[in-house]
């Protein structure tokens, strides 16, 4: 190739959509889309290869199916592939899978995923779900030392429901009613010094103490403490659980006290409001898929799409678990 016709090549990569630039990677590797996504799953299902109906490991190959190897089981007869059980079983287009793993970790919208790999949105949306539905389990199991809560209130949000309880918004809208009432769903965030978060979607309305005691002792040790605001659950909360806890009056201004704040917290929480604006109101039945997505780039754990697609099928080797 002549000097000019490599630069007037080159200078059309800035207009290749992510599809392309993945296709364009993979040929350079000299390795098929659908090869690399096929390997990493083949790879992931060798670690614990074994029959999803009777759990039996005495199985062998039994052919090939949508490029996929197929097993049979020997003790009760069943066939199946290493994307049986899992998410991403009966889904197409696996050559996609890795980018639209990159389109997840950029926070992509289902609309402009869909344009990048050249699939209907329906598609994306439902890969979205997908790919979320095990890799947000992945979340720390305690908090340790300092542990900060606040709770978060978004509007609840029916979209996509088939049947509305209630007329219906357009962008999300505004609540009716002032200040915080059914209208409202409360998430509710703890988050200790070392950066662990959990995040609890408790109900409508405002923050109980059933409802800490739900979501909470589990996940704390005994010897943590619990730093919030003056929300009048939280006190009792911590005297029925024993656990220690301190507040801060925010509405006196009071925001530090010693090494008790709850910035922190509040800091998660304008990122995470941040982040979810431009979805326009997220489905409140879909609400736990998005606060693990987010915990997902925040935690800055899962940096490749590889990965991502290796813990959508529930492979978490190179996370520290707590």
């Amino acid at each position: 190739m002549q000097a000019a016709q490599w630069k007037t090549f080159i200078a059309q990569f800035a207009a290749l959509s992510m599809r392309q630039r993945h296709a364009g990677m993979s040929l350079l590797r000299g390795t098929a889309p659908q090869d690399a996504a096929v390997a990493l799953i083949e790879g992931v299902a060798q670690g614990a290869l074994h029959c999803p109906a009777c759990l039996s490991t005495h199985l062998h190959r039994h052919g090939h199916a949508h490029g996929l190897q197929r097993y049979r089981c020997v003790p009760c007869g069943r066939t199946f592939n290493a994307l049986t059980g899992t998410p991403l079983a009966r889904l197409r287009h696996k050559e996609l899978w890795i980018a639209y793993a990159d389109c997840l970790l950029d926070s992509s919208s289902v609309r402009k995923a869909a344009s990048q790999l050249g699939v209907h949105r329906n598609t994306t949306f439902r890969w979205r779900h997908r790919f979320l539905s095990l890799a947000k389990t992945d979340r720390p199991h305690c908090l340790h030392g300092i542990a900060e809560a606040d709770e978060l209130y978004v509007l609840e949000s029916q979209k996509g429901a088939r049947r509305l309880t209630r007329p219906a918004r357009q962008r999300g809208g505004h609540a009716q009613l002032r200040g915080i009432s059914k209208e409202h769903v409360c998430i509710l965030v703890a988050r200790d010094r070392t950066g662990q978060t959990l995040d609890f979607v408790t109900g409508r309305g405002q923050l109980t103490k059933a409802q800490l005691h739900l979501s909470l002792p589990p996940m704390m040790d005994k010897d943590v403490l619990l730093v919030t605001d003056g929300h009048a659950a939280y006190p009792a909360f911590a005297r029925e659980a024993g656990i220690s806890h301190q507040a801060v009056d925010l509405r006196a201004g009071i925001r530090v006290r010693g090494a008790a704040h709850v910035q922190n917290v509040n800091a998660y929480h304008s990122r995470l409001r941040q982040w979810l604006y431009p979805f326009h109101g997220v489905a409140t039945r879909y609400l736990p898929n998005y606060l693990g997505w987010r915990w997902i780039l925040d935690a800055r754990r899962i940096r490749s799409p590889e990965s991502l697609l290796k813990a959508t099928l529930g492979d978490f080797p190179h996370l520290t678990r707590t």
